[in-house]
């Protein structure tokens, strides 16, 4: 492990682990449109990529109201509306969502690496971007992690810096756990959520845990372009810090 220092943070590089535990990557950009737009410039630019995702699915919204009047019988209300598209790539491992509400790109295992992702998603947005003039509000890099461990399991700290805490006076043997805790890096001003969870064992030789790791900048009154994608930059090596201090030494070297 090498440190580098820029005027604003400390910035460390992690090894690049050879068997990662990464099940899905996601590049968030969420935005606020013109009330103007029309939703169907989305559906446009399939045109654009499709040789790439070939499958299009409709995303759509449904609201439902109940209103009650003195005197009156209740009225009920639905409101079905077109909210964005989905694009699909053939082997269905990526995945880009257009919307009127935001960006999102996701890619699926086996994860390549992060200028794949990045690259991907940055290619993409210029379609959006184009059909859309978006105001940035909110960037977020998700990174949702399944880590096998061989069973049995005595001690969960074997594998993780914070693992669930049970009383001593307590039986030990934990079938189920989840774990939610909320960060704020003031450096770059930015927020962590990260969750621990046990999944329900399946096969007796390993036990499954998801450790997801959501790293995200809101700015409700806007973020420059030209600075969103610096922003995802340091969005990744945040979440890095958050993986590699989840986890012990013992469990990275399994990954390596």
């Amino acid at each position: 492990m090498k440190k580098t220092y820029t005027a604003e943070v400390t910035v460390e590089e992690y090894f690049l682990l050879n068997n990662a535990p990464i099940q899905e990557a996601v590049i968030d950009i969420q935005v606020k449109l013109p009330l103007e737009f029309d939703i169907k410039k989305l559906d446009s630019l399939y045109e654009s990529f499709k040789d790439r995702y070939p499958q299009k699915k409709e995303l759509r919204r449904f609201e439902g109201r109940l209103e009650f009047e003195k005197g009156k019988q209740p009225v009920t209300s639905v409101s079905d509306q077109p909210r964005g598209y989905q694009f699909i790539s053939e082997d269905t491992k990526q995945i880009v969502q257009l919307r009127a509400d935001g960006f999102t790109f996701s890619k699926l295992k086996p994860y390549i690496d992060w200028p794949h992702l990045r690259d991907e998603a940055h290619n993409l947005w210029q379609f959006y971007r184009g059909a859309t003039t978006p105001l940035i509000t909110r960037i977020a890099l998700r990174y949702i992690n399944k880590i096998n461990i061989p069973m049995p399991i005595r001690d969960f700290g074997e594998f993780l810096t914070a693992p669930p805490i049970v009383p001593e006076s307590l039986p030990q043997g934990v079938s189920s756990f989840l774990t939610r805790v909320t960060l704020y890096e003031p450096l770059i001003d930015a927020e962590a959520i990260i969750t621990q969870a046990l999944e329900p064992i399946i096969k007796a030789d390993f036990a499954s845990i998801i450790l997801d790791i959501d790293v995200f900048k809101n700015k409700p009154d806007g973020i420059e372009e030209k600075n969103a994608w610096e922003t995802l930059e340091k969005l990744r090596y945040f979440k890095n810090r958050i993986f590699f201090k989840s986890i012990t030494k013992k469990l990275e070297e399994m990954f390596k």
